[in-house]
């Protein structure tokens, strides 16, 4: 893998899940009481011991910027190689405002880095795997580029692409869905390619008007290169909408599937902060819910995810809801069905009720 380069694409549809990224890009939302999107693409990069990783910034970029810094969170602060960050390109025209001009913008760090081969990821897609056997699977198969999938039954899918593949793995045809069939096979956002080639990609979309990668660099060339699908059947979770993220974080509340994406496949890393653990006092009630350090509860915690540093009072009812960073709940406050996001006070006797189907959202540094 050390011939391997890995490229994360933080140029992403944002359109969907505004509620939650207004003040931050997609890759920085936080998830799982202490993780931010990014984290598990980051996290499969290392743990599969490539070593020179570069972020292809977003325009509003200082949240993502702050949290991974100098990346010696992930062993990526290095004399050589490391972590490096690919600003966006400045674009005067609205219309050719995309990725491919921002690949386009670094391409002499790509000529100049010493990897024959790239990998390119996004961070909207939530998984852990070992990029290992995807590098065998596309030197045994010969492919040109090799493109990471899963098998999904239905789920909000909006703009995403899939995939028809030949019994060998032949990618035959690409197609944009906004639902998917039973048995789909859904793209993960995930190439790998020889390094050549991507840059051949990205000169000929760019004179071509191109703006897209995967439409103008990927599926434009569908017939021109071997382009085979690998599938990855481990744990998956798609955030494109505020529905999605408040479905994935409930569903890492089965034991089953924690352990699958945070231990199965290596471990997860993530920004250091050095807090005191959760602290449950006497009238403390808590099942079935991810309580982060820093955190101290007096009230009922039920199927809900507290991040670092919420504070819970007494007679507080929390249930299935999601709590971000140095909240707090004063005495009394009943929240259910509830995102609420960074530095928000729900001030005493408050209740708050959502739909199970459409969580209520409450803005970050809002006082109720």
């Amino acid at each position: 893998m050390k011939t391997v380069m890995g490229i994360i694409n933080l140029q992403e549809n944002e359109n969907a899940i505004k509620e939650i990224a207004s003040n931050r890009t997609l890759s920085s939302i936080p998830f799982a009481g202490r993780y931010r999107l990014i984290d598990f693409a980051l996290s499969s990069m290392v743990n599969s011991n490539i070593q020179n990783v570069g972020v292809l910034l977003p325009k509003k970029s200082r949240s993502i910027m702050d949290h991974l810094r100098s990346g010696k969170d992930w062993d990526l602060a290095r004399k050589q190689d490391g972590l490096c960050y690919l600003p966006p390109a400045e674009s005067v025209n609205d219309m050719r405002d995309g990725d491919i001009q921002s690949f386009h913008y670094h391409l002499d760090y790509l000529e100049h880095s010493a990897q024959q081969m790239v990998l390119i990821a996004g961070s909207s897609v939530i998984y852990n795997m070992h990029y290992e056997e995807v590098l065998r699977f596309h030197q045994n198969t010969g492919a040109d580029i090799t493109m990471v999938y899963n098998v999904k039954d239905k789920e909000d899918f909006t703009g995403g692409a899939i995939l028809q593949t030949a019994d060998n793995g032949l990618v035959t045809d690409i197609a944009i869905a906004s639902t998917i069939t039973p048995k789909a096979k859904v793209s993960m956002g995930i190439f790998l390619m020889n390094k050549n080639l991507f840059i051949d990609l990205i000169k000929g979309a760019q004179a071509r008007g191109g703006t897209d990668f995967l439409i103008d660099g990927i599926m434009k060339n569908n017939g021109k290169y071997n382009i085979y699908g690998y599938q990855h059947e481990g744990y998956v979770a798609r955030i494109n909408s505020t529905m999605s993220y408040y479905k994935a974080s409930m569903e890492l509340l089965d034991p089953e599937k924690w352990q699958e994406l945070f231990l199965d496949g290596g471990l997860i890393y993530t920004k250091v902060k050095d807090e005191a653990p959760a602290k449950y006092k006497k009238s403390a009630s808590v099942s079935n819910s991810m309580v982060a350090n820093g955190c101290i509860v007096e009230g009922t915690v039920e199927n809900s995810i507290l991040f670092r540093g919420v504070r819970v009072g007494k007679g507080v009812h929390v249930k299935n809801s999601i709590i971000l960073q140095k909240c707090k709940l004063e005495d009394d406050v009943l929240i259910e069905n509830v995102i609420c996001d960074k530095d928000v006070v729900i001030t005493k006797g408050k209740w708050l009720k959502g739909a199970s189907n459409y969580p209520l959202i409450v803005e970050k540094g809002v006082v109720i």
